[in-house]
Order: structure tokens, then C-alpha cells, then sequence
């Protein structure tokens, strides 16, 4: 949750019920996953090239590639080593500088073609990447300085400096299969300001207090948005507390039942910078290996010491990653 909230590239959590939950050892030996899932952003990237003139959404991407929408744009980023934002401008700029250099046409019907609004946002664009002008480089042919040309993968500012072995050796991942529960939550927009999601956070234990059900309850936080997606002042998300007992909701508190599912975990504490790497392992490296492909359902964070939710300056967290069988997923589609 801290981490999506502080604007880097992460999904959120949900708590558990750990009498109940099974659990499997995650599968040790090499899969064709990762070949699975570059087909599929492979797909995508074809799709792409074939429609830079105009502005795709996310959710088209993501039925291309057969992913959920929750997910899709952390997987891509996984294999592609770019973000799709700065992957599909990459593509468009490139178009451009070929019909710049290979054809006569003007720089308006440029722009339009490579999916601009106008010639003056595909110039400034333009120059942004290649720190030169449209006009500029139709004469001379030459670009000096490419700033797109920017190595993959580059280091969140989130991020701890760990290598894949250490990332392995830190961060264990178990799967868990988490049995339908009964969910009391308060949706918070323009959930950037960090003092909207503390306050419901304190509402919520407060509340769950009152009830009675704070301490066999499991407070966690629920993504709703992706924030490479959706506005700042429109980006939700959802603090949770889920019981086994009855309880009855406050003004401005929603209910909600949440399915049976498996998930992939991680245990972490540590500060911001350790959940953002944890996060980051969780779906660069494991998911992309495994046999399993995300469900379609928000990632979840529960808080191990719910006391201290509030507290900031540290975290005990479970980073839950929904996920199913790669072949159940492929069973239900036509390719």
C-alpha cells in the first residue's frame, strides 16, 4: 500500500485467514512460463506497432495478451524492460524519425500517423527524446542525443540495490489458498494524500475495536488502480479489515464478500525501500518463472502488527500476489 501510495510502480494486499488456509512449497524446477508470458507481450507489442496512431487502453492491451487488467502492466514492464507508457512512445518516436527521413510527408501528418494530437505536442515530444527537432533532423538526418535510449530495468528510487541471488535468499515466497471471507471496507479517492488512507486506517481499527473483532480481524490494504493508468485525484484504494464474526458497518464503511483464491506471498519487514524490492522480485522474477499467472483480482497487503498500521517508518507486511495455474487460464481461451 505505502508503496503504490508514494508513487512507485507496486500493487496492494489482503489479509488472511491462517487457521484455515493450505498452503503448497513453490514448485523448485524451471518452467516454460517466461516463454509463455514473452509470447503473449509479444502479441502485444505486434498489436501496438499496428495501432500507433491511435490511443490504446489498457484493457485492450490486456485482452491481448490474456492477462487481467490488475496486473497486466507490472508483467510487461517485467518482460519488456520498459514501462508501456514509455515503450509506446519509444515506438512512436521511432516511426517518426523513419517517415521524417524516408518520406516527404509534413510534419502534421507525421504527428497524426504516429498517434500525436498535433504537430506542436509531436515536436515537443520529439525533442524530449531525441534532443533535437522534428525539422531539425529531417535536414541534417542525425541525432546527436538520444535520451530514450535509456538502459532497461532502471533502478526505482524505491528499490534496494540486490542482486537476483539475494532477492531469492530474502524474499520467500509461499503459496496459500484463502477461503471466502465477509470484508468491511472504506474506499478512499485521491488516495496520493497519504493523510486520506492514515485516517481511514485509524477509522477502520477504531471501528473494528468497537465491534469487538479488531484482534481476530485481518486489517489490509486493497489497489483498486493502476497509477501508471488512472489520474492521481481519481486513484482508489481500499482499506479492509476481513472477520470471521459478524459485524455491522459504520456510516461511509462498505461490505463486501470475497472469493476463495490462491495467492502467492511474501513476508517482509523492513522499511519503503524493502517492500518496493520485495514487490519488485515478487513479480520480475517469480511470477514471470513460475507456473502460475495472475488471477484476476487486486494484489493485497496485509499488516502483521496491527497496532502499529499507522506507523509508516517501518512495516511487517504480507505481500499477496492472487494467482491461478497457468493451464487454467489457457484452457478457457481460443488461440
Amino acid at each position: 500500500m505505502a508503496v503504490r501510495l508514494l508513487d512507485a510502480d507496486r500493487i496492494g494486499a489482503i489479509g488472511v485467514f491462517c487457521d484455515t488456509m493450505s498452503m503448497e512449497s513453490v514448485p523448485s524446477q524451471k518452467t516454460q512460463a517466461n516463454s509463455e508470458y514473452a509470447q503473449r507481450i509479444n502479441r502485444v507489442i505486434d498489436y501496438l506497432r499496428g495501432n500507433l496512431d491511435r490511443q490504446v487502453k489498457l484493457e485492450e492491451l490486456a485482452k491481448v495478451a490474456c492477462f487481467s487488467e490488475f496486473h497486466f502492466h507490472r508483467i510487461f514492464s517485467a518482460i519488456s524492460g520498459e514501462t508501456l507508457n514509455n515503450f509506446t512512445n519509444r515506438l512512436r518516436l521511432e516511426k517518426a524519425a523513419r517517415l521524417l527521413r524516408y518520406s516527404e510527408q509534413n510534419l502534421t501528418d507525421i504527428a497524426l500517423e504516429c498517434g500525436f494530437s498535433s504537430s506542436a505536442t509531436f515536436s515537443r515530444a520529439f525533442r524530449s527524446g531525441y534532443d533535437t527537432s522534428p525539422s531539425q533532423f529531417r535536414k541534417s538526418g542525425e541525432i546527436k542525443k538520444s535520451k530514450i535510449c535509456k538502459e532497461l530495468f532502471p533502478e526505482d528510487k524505491y528499490g534496494l540495490p540486490m542482486s537476483a541471488e539475494e532477492k531469492r535468499a530474502a524474499f520467500s515466497v509461499r503459496l496459500i489458498e484463502i477461503p471466502e471471507r465477509q470484508v468491511a471496507y472504506i474506499r478512499i479517492t485521491n488516495a496520493f494524500e497519504l493523510d486520506r488512507v492514515l485516517g481511514a486506517l485509524k477509522t477502520v481499527i477504531e471501528w473494528a475495536k468497537s465491534q469487538d473483532i479488531f484482534s481476530q480481524g485481518i486489517l489490509f490494504g486493497m489497489t483498486v488502480d493502476d497509477p501508471h493508468v488512472t489520474p492521481k485525484h481519481l486513484y482508489r484504494y481500499e482499506v479492509c479489515l476481513a472477520s470471521s464474526f459478524p459485524f455491522e458497518c459504520m456510516e461511509g464503511m462498505s461490505k463486501l464478500k470475497m472469493p476463495a483464491m490462491r495467492y502467492a506471498v511474501i513476508e517482509v519487514s523492513g522499511d519503503i525501500h524493502k517492500v518496493a524490492t520485495a514487490w519488485d522480485y515478487l513479480y520480475r522474477d517469480w511470477l514471470i518463472n513460475s507456473a502460475y499467472e495472475p488471477e484476476h483480482a487486486p494484489a493485497l497487503e496485509v499488516f502483521l502488527d496491527k497496532e502499529s498500521a499507522t506507523d509508516w517508518s517501518h512495516f511487517e507486511l504480507e505481500l499477496c500476489l492472487p494467482i491461478r495455474k497457468a493451464a487454467e487460464m489457457r484452457s478457457g481461451r481460443n488461440l
